[in-house]
């Protein structure tokens, strides 16, 4: 029987969770946890018994590229998959004639007759009464076929939006500010409090309610206003230097709402008011000053593109991100051709092919990239659109050439780089899989990484491996230190081993205590050397709540004293330690438990 998951393996797994919940997945799925296992398509669900009293569900989306997406009812929040993921996932591996394949949707719909049919639905709506405006809208548009699909308005809202509890909350998050900046608190709660209040008025726009965004938004913006003197004399700050974006909020409201000529102008007047309190409302302003009826952007949007894009003169430093506000809205209303030429004119790459993607224009997209994507923040966008359309093998191309641009982020590089060896293994392109692979660990190595690698490279592995040691040998990039020591280690390099453990500080003492613990045969001396003034440190200084550090340096002491057959020495200088440090019972009671 297939794998449910294509080409999905247990280095697959491996790379995608912890150690230990590696481990404890493993010990679940021996000890027969994963209770059902059913797929529906490219859907897999699963029931894994755990601590609680109900199972826990898993669920795993995948494509002909592998997973796509996977989730767990538990709690676990930390790097990478849960126990019962992992757990689930080796069921798959090991078992797939215990996955239950089960009928899709669409394949059960297409057993029933038109009779059974709305017996079905009525039958669901009947348990499930609000399913009766999902109905409505789906028989709503059936009947006015349009090529964009229909949008059915929400009423206009009855109530209006009580501004008071916006303003009262962000005066509170402004004093509490200053509050904890007189006890030596920072002030990063600020953009991330108000932001939270600012996507609440927000959404009243995404639900094509600009009028209560805007109320909902001036009580934000005079609560900040009416207190930020506070802030201001306390630190000199305006609402950008603590992260917060109320200008892009209130362009996104300005541009969202149908305002007559009088409305425009008290929106004016207040913003203009905020504006020298601020003097950050500079984009929301050109924003109601433009509106839709801009002549250079009706040029645009007629298909005449020139050098200055949408605008009369020179653009503003914010010019992207009013266009990205634009682009917004008109993806919202579903004005793709309008949001295809703006995006060209104002050169928004990644929302240009992305949109290109959406829509199925995937040869276009396929022509463009190769010429205009130029960070990996794009290439990723796009190969993501391009995946969740299904183009997999394009979505690839472009995941490649994101990952061999120059100067990316080594931390966002390893993770899309993981992404995209994935999504090669899954279509079974190897040298995809093993170049992705190979650019990840460049990115940030791990032993994790070099073990996948050594899988995929097959015969080629001499020659991939000189190249991998020869690029760790010179990395020293942040946090390279443990993936040196593993894959020395590994690999029986023990010189070069040494040499970097002998640069680490005692903050990486256990990385030292690992090379220690394999070379403590070998070179003995070396441990010796290294383990004495990092114990003795601790114990001069007096450091009680570091003295078991002190004891682990001990130990590895000892054992290589004994490895030398200088047990002599050791006693001696045993002896000298009770003699110095015998007063300091903690230590004393330390090292008795550790028989040393």
């Amino acid at each position: 029987m297939s794998m449910p998951i294509p080409n999905l393996t247990q280095a697959t797994i491996q790379r995608h969770a912890t150690d230990k919940s590696y481990d404890l997945g493993q010990a679940y799925w021996r000890s027969g946890a994963v209770t059902a296992v059913t797929q529906r398509q490219q859907t897999l669900e699963a029931e894994v018994e755990g601590n609680a009293p109900l199972p826990y569900r898993v669920t795993v989306e995948f494509d002909h590229g592998g997973i796509t997406a996977a989730s767990c009812t538990c709690q676990y929040s930390f790097e990478g998959w849960c126990k019962h993921l992992v757990a689930t996932l080796l069921t798959c591996v090991h078992q797939p004639e215990t996955v239950e394949q089960r009928p899709s949707l669409s394949q059960l719909l297409d057993r029933l007759d038109w009779p059974q049919t709305q017996g079905l639905v009525q039958s669901l709506v009947a348990e499930n009464p609000e399913l009766i405006e999902s109905v409505d809208l789906y028989v709503t548009r059936l009947g006015q076929p349009q090529t964009a699909p229909a949008k059915r308005s929400a009423p206009p809202r009855q109530t209006s939006v009580d501004p008071a509890p916006f303003k009262r909350q962000a005066k509170a998050v402004v004093r509490g500010a200053v509050r904890d900046w007189d006890y030596g608190r920072d002030d990063d709660d600020i953009a991330y409090e108000i932001g939270a209040l600012v996507d609440d008025a927000l959404a009243f726009v995404e639900q094509g309610d600009a009028a209560n965004a805007m109320v909902a938004l001036q009580g934000i913006t005079e609560g900040c206003a009416e207190n930020w003197d506070e802030i201001d004399e306390y630190v000199g700050l305006n609402p950008s230097d603590v992260g917060l974006d109320l200008d892009a909020a209130w362009a996104e409201v300005l541009l969202s709402a149908d305002l007559t000529e009088d409305e425009a102008l008290v929106w004016q007047e207040k913003l203009e008011f905020w504006q020298d309190q601020f003097d950050s409302f500079a984009m929301s302003l050109e924003a109601l000053r433009q509106g839709w009826d801009y002549p250079p952007l009706l040029k645009v949007f007629a298909g005449e593109i020139t050098e200055l894009g949408a605008w009369a003169g020179e653009a503003p430093d914010w010019a992207d991100e009013f266009s990205q506000i634009r682009l917004k809205i008109l993806a919202r209303q579903e004005r793709y051709e309008d949001y295809l030429r703006l995006a060209a004119a104002e050169n928004q790459t990644q929302q240009y092919l992305t949109m290109l993607a959406q829509l199925g224009r995937t040869d276009e997209v396929m022509t463009i990239a190769p010429q205009q994507v130029t960070t990996l923040t794009e290439a990723k966008a796009i190969a993501e659109t391009l995946r969740s359309q299904n183009q997999l093998p394009q979505a690839l191309q472009i995941a490649l050439q994101g990952l061999r641009l120059e100067n990316v982020n080594p931390y966002a590089a390893h993770e899309f780089a993981t992404w995209t060896s994935d999504l090669a293994t899954g279509l079974g392109d190897t040298t995809a899989a093993l170049e992705a692979s190979i650019l990840g660990f460049k990115a940030r190595p791990s032993f994790q990484d070099y073990q996948t690698i050594q899988a995929l490279a097959g015969a080629d592995w001499a020659t991939v491996q000189a190249d991998l040691l020869d690029y760790l040998r010179t990395d020293h990039g942040w946090g390279s230190e443990e993936a040196q020591v593993n894959i020395f280690l590994h690999e029986e390099l023990w010189e070069e081993a040494i040499a970097v453990a002998s640069q680490l500080s005692s903050y990486y003492g256990n990385l030292v205590l690992t090379v220690m613990d394999a070379v403590v045969a070998t070179h003995s001396q070396w441990v010796i050397d290294n383990a004495r003034p990092r114990a003795e440190s601790i114990m001069d200084e007096g450091k009680a709540k570091y003295y078991h550090h002190a004891v682990d340096w001990l130990k590895r002491m000892k054992a290589a004293y004994h490895a030398l057959g200088q047990a002599g020495d050791w006693r001696q200088y045993h002896h000298r330690l009770k003699a110095t440090h015998g007063r300091k019972r903690k230590l004393m009671g330390l090292m008795e438990q550790a028989h040393l």
